[in-house]
């Protein structure tokens, strides 16, 4: 088993950063120009997609208890490396801490010295910084790593 576990706490609310982690319209803004899209129902396809139209990961919805809680499978679609390796998993944990919101994602896949884990644990980092922002201040990361 590979996982990454990443923890930050956030000045807003569970409901608004629910909002920020589901919809199109908040994803591109922190994800660059990314959207996360699903109807977000248990069973239900997701996919992260390119501003182009590419997509980037797919899956399916596996547990979702708004605004506390999701669960997606997770499949690398743009690297063949990374897509070999098969579906991961990724849960979104948010819970109110006095006036912040801990957020708590974790990233696992049932492979040991996974490639994908070590690529996501270097994007979750500057996605969720960039999540924190938008939320915290309104505008999206400037300077955003290449």
């Amino acid at each position: 088993m590979s996982k990454f576990v990443y923890v930050t706490y956030i000045q807003t609310t569970p409901e608004k950063l629910w909002e920020a982690l589901i919809k199109p319209e908040f994803t591109k803004q922190y994800w660059v120009g990314v959207s996360q899209i699903s109807d977000w129902k248990v069973g239900s396809s997701w996919k992260l997609e390119f501003s182009d139209g590419r997509v980037a990961d797919t899956g399916e919805v596996l547990e979702i208890d708004p605004p506390r809680h999701l669960v997606v499978s997770w499949q690398n679609e743009f690297r063949l490396d990374l897509k070999e390796e098969g579906h991961s998993r990724a849960t979104f944990d948010i819970e109110r801490t006095g006036d912040l919101v801990k957020l708590t994602v974790t990233h696992e896949i049932d492979r040991e010295g996974s490639k994908l884990i070590e690529a996501v644990s270097g994007g979750w980092p500057a996605i969720l910084s960039g999540l924190k922002t938008l939320l915290e201040t309104g505008k999206p990361l400037q300077g955003w790593p290449s």
